[in-house]
């Protein structure tokens, strides 16, 4: 198995939900580094991602990583290469904060003092080190997050999925976030969804713009950002207004 430097690759990928269709034909490159995945409200965006967190069975199109290809390579062995956060998770309440992240690493195969290390150091990025045994249930909203943002990288997955990553976190919390995804994306896949468009300038490589199911927009950060000066908008940031357009022109 070869995933060294792989990107993920997205080819024609269609998925509905009975007769309602949620993606159309959805192309695309994963590759190493932070791509930022932007949509309204039922663009399937979710959706995406839990296709390729193998949340969601694949019915029509392929998802390939290096040598594995979702639907004829092994589930677990795939999933124990991904990272996955979505908008809800599920967190063992009455156990504590540690015993939360033991347990991820422990299911993402780590052991011994990889496990150790690997809870160490994801509790200290995230900065729940002091909080270690706490109850999870008596976490704050913000602090639950970051527990989930743990789970999800205590492995240091190759492919990391990030849905919605910052609900509930202040500005600093952002921040903080912000610094641990770019330092993911130096040696892993990141497909993080957000509607904070300016929370991609500082760590995203690439932008994806999902609407009603389709990719309408793909480019970097700065594509982006000229889409927006081509019509400025007084009212919002150059990054907003190439987003506003992006979803204009697909109409």
């Amino acid at each position: 198995m070869d995933v060294t430097d792989a990107a993920l690759q997205v080819s024609g990928v269609s998925h509905r939900y009975g007769r309602r269709p949620a993606l159309h034909d959805v192309t695309l490159t994963l590759p190493v580094g932070v791509t930022g995945l932007l949509g309204p409200n039922g663009a399937g965006k979710s959706t995406l991602m839990k296709l390729l967190a193998t949340a969601t069975p694949l019915r029509a199109g392929e998802v390939r990583f290096g040598d594995l290809v979702l639907g004829a390579s092994p589930v677990t062995e795939i999933r124990r290469l991904i990272g996955y956060l979505p908008q809800k998770f599920e967190l063992m309440e009455w156990s504590s904060v540690r015993r939360n992240v033991d347990y991820a690493a422990w299911a993402h195969g780590l052991s011994g003092d990889a496990q150790r290390t690997g809870v160490d150091a994801v509790l200290e990025a995230v900065g729940l080190t002091d909080r270690s045994h706490t109850r999870a249930r008596s976490l704050s909203g913000g602090m639950r997050q970051r527990l989930g943002l743990a789970c999800a990288l205590v492995h240091r997955p190759a492919v990391a999925i990030l849905d919605e990553p910052t609900v509930g976190l202040d500005p600093v919390q952002r921040g903080e976030l912000r610094r641990l995804i770019a330092e993911l994306g130096e040696h892993s896949v990141v497909l993080i969804s957000t509607h904070l468009v300016e929370d991609l300038a500082a760590s995203a490589e690439q932008v994806v713009v999902l609407h009603e199911g389709r990719v309408r927009f793909r480019g970097s950060v700065d594509d982006l950002r000229a889409l927006g000066e081509t019509y400025p908008n007084p009212h919002t940031s150059v990054l907003e207004a190439g987003y506003e357009l992006s979803l204009q022109e697909a109409q």
